[in-house]
């Protein structure tokens, strides 16, 4: 897992899963990643599989559409062992096409599928305040409710599965290009030798500014990327979905989106596990 961040919200549901009083087990690729949650009480399992041997409810959130296969799909995968009628969770942000897979493959197993991609920053994590983006029958997510409540109390089911990771990859995508937007916004202005503090006075309370841009920009004109939010290698890889699953839906688009997922290519090049308000850096430099 590439950042401080991603820990943050991959330990987010055991963490407060177990402050609710449930039996917690956890599988991470580092198990000196899982040491706290052991600490606290968290069976370490030795494998996916191990993970779900019993369990009423799998959790998983990794990085991409491969990692979500290898942890739910391969011989010590997850589902090896998960028993019928058991809900499996997944919390990543996956491509729509494989949601959409995951959910017919499980279900052939008997398993119930849904997806649950988050919101939110890693303080809304460890704060179980996080934002859940649901797709799941309304029979199903009223099961998964005890199992969700930990993570937040603000959950948004979009409709059927899939459509949770539908309005995830929307999301990340309008903040893929915003991010892009001011980055080089803030560069031009750089260039051009305007007072950077009335320009960041001027962003936060004009029409363009948004929490995504009123979080980046100080960051950005400061260089100030400690304590990352989210890396340029998963925005990249976010964008890149929602992209796809555009283009399958819309004639002609999606332009803004394609210049972001060029940007967010650059960016990962640049630094692909730091924060990606680095975006900057590379949009900065003058001609």
């Amino acid at each position: 897992m590439p950042s401080s961040a991603w820990d943050a919200w991959a330990t987010a549901w055991p963490a407060v899963t177990l402050d609710y009083g449930f039996t917690v087990a956890v599988w991470n690729r580092s198990k000196a990643k899982a040491e706290d949650l052991i600490a606290r009480g968290a069976r370490w399992a030795t494998s996916p599989e191990d993970a779900a041997i019993d369990a009423d409810a799998v959790v998983t959130m990794v990085a991409d559409d491969e990692a979500s296969r290898t942890v739910w799909l391969t011989k010590d995968g997850a589902a090896a062992t998960m028993k019928a009628g058991t809900l499996a969770i997944e919390c990543s942000t996956v491509s729509y096409k494989h949601a959409l897979e995951m959910a017919q493959v499980l279900r052939e197993r008997g398993i119930v599928y849904i997806d649950s991609p988050v919101t939110g920053l890693p303080d809304a994590a460890a704060a179980g305040k996080l934002t859940l983006l649901v797709g799941a029958d309304p029979a199903d997510l009223e099961r998964a409710q005890p199992y969700l409540a930990p993570l937040s109390s603000t959950i948004r089911r979009f409709g059927a599965v899939g459509t949770g990771t539908v309005y995830k990859l929307i999301n990340n995508l309008m903040g893929a290009i915003q991010i892009a937007g001011i980055a080089e916004g803030l560069a031009i202005a750089e260039q051009a030798g305007l007072d950077m503090k009335l320009v960041l006075e001027a962003v936060e309370t004009g029409v363009a500014a948004s929490p995504q841009v009123i979080r980046h920009s100080r960051r950005m004109v400061a260089r100030n990327f400690s304590g990352a939010t989210f890396t340029a290698a998963l925005r990249h890889k976010d964008a890149a979905y929602a992209v796809e699953l555009a283009e399958s839906l819309l004639a002609g688009a999606p332009l803004l989106g394609r210049a972001a997922v060029e940007a967010y290519a650059k960016a990962r090049a640049h630094a692909p596990d730091d924060d990606e308000g680095k975006m900057i850096e590379i949009v900065s430099r003058p001609k």
